[in-house]
């Protein structure tokens, strides 16, 4: 309020000297020549003046402005404001008081806009030239930032004007060599990528900004490559709608995500295929608390169902997603409700009451070194718990059914892979008959899951290493999870019965390169820094996974990256009774239950048998 006030008394000032320094100009800078006529009607005239265009500057928010950010639109403002408010002095003038000379009128206008600009954009050029004279601090970090081009700017512009921000903005890095030489904002443009290094040296860099949002995956994936050679510390802005809407700044930075490393561009989603089959349906998550559930839970509201009911043993988990939905969907019509697909009466009551029209089965254990120490519960709850569910979608004539599985289904050598696998063959058994779509999807690791390795990682590292990899040449596919929960939209769309739906993921990552790189964009050194060990492949894991076996064939879809294996005859007689007999030899705590599950899916290589 107070900053408002100073600029309207400098306003009026303005008014006083400007059109009494035209009217004193017009007389050859000479007082006494002044007519008395003028000198009476110059003083009716500023009250009128002053008041209209206090009027017209607070109608136009030139009072609201922030100083700091003074620009063109102010300035176009600014001039709209005092040319109407000349032409409504000059009327009521003319018309009601004194009659002055033409010169007055306009000179007087001209030189009253000329000082009211100048006095708003004072502030901004003050701040400026100050900051500019402390453009270099010794004592602060330096920074490179890697685009020279509207980001880059932005981000210029808040490290020498934020007050909160104390760096160092060194050089920058742009691939465009008509820039190299130049300057931008008073920094110098030093190179392209292959000048990193260098200039890093040159300029005693320890912090680098990727500001390219529109970069692709390759070249995003070779730039850092050199970034983490540096030994700096690696932060990219987030994406090109932020920039678009004006958020890129400092405090938007975020640190390099692994997989910004994976080279390969994100599965996109068909959007309209999706809104076809979900909007206005009763949909059913089952594990909807979990990593994929909850993503599935959130894209699902987004994308306006009808009824969503979340379905989670987990109480916790529930109840997160559930006050997250409730905040930022408040017109979704939501039921969080808490029970175990191993219970049958659980299942009857909510397919009973709800009748959903679709059901994500994404509820599942799944950790791998867990499952092999309790391989009945991987039977009870995967294999048991997806057939009961499955069962009462078809009892109550469930449109769709997507099972979410995994790669590790394919040639298992782990009871959990196995117990997928098994999972695969339940709905496949069942789409034979049903009149309901069973579906699976099938996908590699999930980066940033609960229990996946890169959080584990970023926790070894906080904690100053050492970094636990279990075998130099473990190889994995890696997804992020926004793509893993747009496969499984996806298919839910294509699905027509019995398919396995599986990701074209690239190609597969080294788990030690992983390792090794998330330390270097944290700023260190592996095996320096940071101790790297290798503590043995664990049971049931292997080094590499498939993503489908060699009888299920592929099949093209109308996303390039997704492909379909054909649906594999399943005994359902034999089947069944082979069901019936894990599930009670399961819940009997038996101890050959791995055994058991080899019978019946062949490619299961056990390690203990």
């Amino acid at each position: 309020m107070r900053r408002k006030l100073l600029i309207a008394v400098l306003d009026v000032i303005g008014i006083i000297l400007s059109y009494g320094f035209t009217l004193w100009l017009r007389y050859d800078l000479r007082y006494t020549a002044i007519p008395d006529g003028y000198r009476l009607g110059y003083m009716y005239f500023l009250p009128v003046c002053i008041i209209l265009t206090l009027a017209g500057n607070y109608i136009f928010k030139l009072y609201h402005s922030i100083w700091s950010y003074v620009g063109a639109s102010e300035v176009i403002r600014m001039l709209i404001s005092t040319i109407t408010t000349a032409i409504l002095t000059t009327v009521i003038s003319v018309c009601l008081l004194v009659r002055m000379p033409i010169s007055f009128y306009f000179v007087g206008w001209l030189m009253c806009f000329v000082y009211m600009t100048a006095v708003r954009l004072a502030y901004r050029l003050a701040r400026r030239l100050r900051n500019d004279s402390q453009t270099y601090r010794p004592d602060t970090e330096n920074v490179m930032i890697i685009g020279a081009g509207a980001a880059g700017t932005i981000l210029l512009k808040e490290y020498k004007t934020s007050d909160r921000v104390i760096a160092n903005v060194r050089c920058f890095i742009d691939d465009n060599s008509d820039k190299k030489g130049k300057y931008l904002g008073g920094i110098p443009i030093v190179g392209g990528r292959e000048d990193i290094l260098e200039a890093v040296k040159k300029y005693d860099i320890q912090r680098i900004v990727l500001a390219i949002p529109t970069i692709g995956s390759k070249d995003k994936k070779d730039i850092l490559e050199i970034c983490k050679n540096t030994g700096c510390i690696v932060q990219t802005v987030p994406g090109i709608y932020q920039l678009i809407n004006g958020e890129v700044s400092v405090a938007q930075l975020r640190d390099v995500d692994i997989e910004d490393l994976l080279g390969r561009e994100p599965i996109r989603m068909d959007i309209e295929s999706i809104l076809g089959y979900v909007k206005g349906q009763v949909v059913l998550v089952t594990g909807g608390g979990g990593s994929i559930g909850s993503e599935l839970c959130r894209q699902l509201a987004a994308h306006q169902v009808g009824h969503l009911i979340i379905f989670d043993m987990y109480e916790n988990n529930a109840y997160e997603i559930q006050q997250e939905l409730k905040y930022n969907y408040p017109d979704l019509k939501l039921t969080v409700l808490i029970g175990s697909v191993r219970n049958s009466n659980r299942l009857e009551h909510v397919f009973k009451t709800y009748r959903p029209d679709i059901v994500y089965h994404a509820a599942a254990h799944k950790h791998v070194p867990l499952m092999e120490d309790s391989p009945n519960e991987a039977v009870k709850n995967n294999v048991i718990g997806t057939y009961k569910t499955a069962l009462r979608a078809d009892k109550y004539h469930v449109k769709r059914f997507v099972l979410i599985s995994t790669d590790k289904a394919v040639n298992p050598t782990n009871i959990m892979g196995a117990s997928k696998r098994l999972c695969e063959m339940v709905i496949q058994m069942l789409s034979q008959t049903s009149s309901t779509i069973f579906t699976a999807v099938r996908f590699g690791n999930v980066l940033g899951s609960n229990g996946s390795v890169i959080p584990l990682f970023k926790k070894q590292i906080a904690h100053g290493g050492p970094v636990t990899v279990t075998h130099p040449d473990i190889i994995r596919y890696f997804m992020t999870i926004p793509e893993a929960v747009s496969l499984v939209l996806q298919a839910g769309a294509y699905a027509k019965g019995g398919e396995i739906f599986v990701l074209d993921m690239g190609e597969p990552v080294k788990i030690v390169d992983l390792a090794r790189n998330l330390i270097k964009l944290s700023g260190l050194e592996p095996d320096v820094d940071i101790e790297i060990q290798f503590t043995g492949l664990r049971p049931g894991e292997k080094l590499y996974e498939e993503l489908l076996m060699a009888e299920e064939g592929l099949q093209k879809t109308e996303n390039q990256r997704i492909f379909i294996g054909n649906p594999l005859p399943v005994a359902a007689g034999r089947f069944r009774e082979q069901l019936k007999q894990l599930d009670e030899e399961a819940w009997s705590e038996c101890d050959h239950i791995k055994e058991l599950v080899r019978e019946i899916v062949p490619e299961y290589r056990c390690c203990e048998i």
